[in-house]
């Protein structure tokens, strides 16, 4: 099964009362929604570091630059 970034949802379409399910693999989540989670204070650790390792395997070089906070 391929990395996952969030959990599958389950959703119901009004129109037809079918059920879809949103799968949200991490190799289609934009490279703006990973570096944001990356930089994100109360993100988890563990899925930090899949962000970073799916970056890595884009071929993105990720810089590390202190923060400026006073």
């Amino acid at each position: 099964m391929p990395t996952k970034f969030k959990p599958s949802q389950v959703v119901r379409n009004r129109e037809t009362g079918k059920y879809e399910t949103n799968n949200y693999f991490i190799k289609g989540t934009p490279k703006e929604e990973l570096f944001e989670y990356i930089n994100n204070d109360s993100g988890k650790p563990k899925i930090k570091q899949k962000c970073r390792n799916e970056l890595v395997r884009r071929g993105i070089k990720i810089e590390y630059v202190p923060a400026t906070g006073s």
